[in-house]
């Protein structure tokens, strides 16, 4: 599935995983998602599959060249590199928004999963009883996954591992969010936001030419922790790619039809008007995780009260991120047109 790529492309198609990377982040956000409505899910998908047994031959003998066209690299390398970068520039100004506007951001969230929903549904025309029912298993399975309750943070590294290769379903299921995953799982706080903080310091020290971290145990068990994570999350993209391409390939429409229904009800867990609810002791005060963060048990849900002008507001947000949406559909429009 390689092809041949203007710079522009390129350029669009670093951006396009720099939102992936970003909503990979996100707590109810699928990457996957990104993918799918910015058209290159597929070809995402089939790319991790060629990472197999000729590719690790082709690596093993010498044969870089052939190996890099193999695996369709340099749309793996793209896309890979806007991701990464995501994590210690975009999301961290994200970040920034959700502590201090966290209404607002859910908001457009909220209107860009809805958008990505119409964006699915124009072009799918297989409304066979099979597929409707996909549709439903899909939404039942996002909602049922929206009302789970999170575990404790747990740092054992074949936990870790394991968190890595769930965690990363939210790149190649879309709809899944890989990050309310590892919510549930405990550990999100631990991985992609104490692990990534250490991991830039690291880094940061590194272009200075001071090794020091290397004899501060704390920092080493960070690297420890990431490493392990990073090792799960490579090994559950591969597994998983497999797995869907596989599907893909003979049962298509089904499996479209269950992404859509993931993506839908995702919208439970993206619901803007939430509070969070945190795990207390049996004298009513709140836990505090090794962190030092609040222990989040759940999340409950309310409707909005129209009387209240930042509701408003959040409302104008969720229209942004639907218009965010077929903006996207009008830039793909205009660029087939123009072939």
């Amino acid at each position: 599935m390689a092809t041949t790529r203007t710079f522009s492309d390129k350029v669009f198609l670093f951006i396009k995983g720099l939102a992936m990377g970003t909503a990979n982040k996100i707590p109810g956000v699928s990457g996957g998602m990104v993918a799918f409505v910015a058209g290159f899910y597929e070809e995402l998908i089939y790319s991790l599959q060629k990472i197999n047994k000729k590719a690790f031959g082709l690596l093993f003998n010498g044969r870089f060249k052939s190996f890099y066209q193999y695996i369709n690299g340099g749309f793996l390398l793209l896309v890979f590199a806007g991701s990464t970068f995501s994590y210690f520039s975009i999301s961290r100004v994200l970040n920034y928004f959700l502590t201090n506007h966290e209404l607002y951001v859910w908001s457009t969230f909220f209107g860009m999963i809805i958008g990505s929903i119409y964006y699915i549904l124009k072009d799918f025309n297989d409304w066979r009883i099979r597929n409707i029912i996909a549709i439903g298993i899909g939404i039942a399975i996002g909602l049922a996954i929206s009302m789970m309750s999170p575990a404790k943070e747990n740092d054992n590294l074949w936990f870790v591992f394991l968190c890595g290769i769930i965690g990363v379903s939210g790149m190649t299921l879309p709809g899944l969010s890989g990050s309310f995953i590892l919510i549930l799982l405990g550990n999100y706080v631990l991985l992609l936001v104490d692990s990534v903080n250490e991991l830039y310091k690291v880094i940061i020290d590194i272009f200075k030419w001071n090794f020091d971290f290397i004899h501060d145990e704390e920092r080493m068990r960070y690297m420890k922790i990431i490493l392990s994570f990073t090792l799960g999350s490579m090994v559950g993209l591969v597994i998983t790619s497999h797995i869907l391409a596989f599907l893909l390939k003979r049962w298509h429409q089904i499996v479209t039809s269950v992404i859509i229904g993931f993506i839908s009800g995702s919208l439970g867990i993206v619901w803007p008007w939430k509070k969070v609810i945190y795990k207390t002791n049996e004298h009513g005060e709140v836990l505090i995780d090794s962190q030092g963060d609040k222990v989040i048990e759940n999340f409950a849900r309310y409707i909005p009260d129209l009387q209240d002008s930042t509701t408003w507001i959040a409302i104008g947000f969720i229209l942004v991120g639907i218009l965010i949406l077929l903006s996207l559909e009008l830039y793909g429009r205009r660029k087939y047109f123009k072939r």
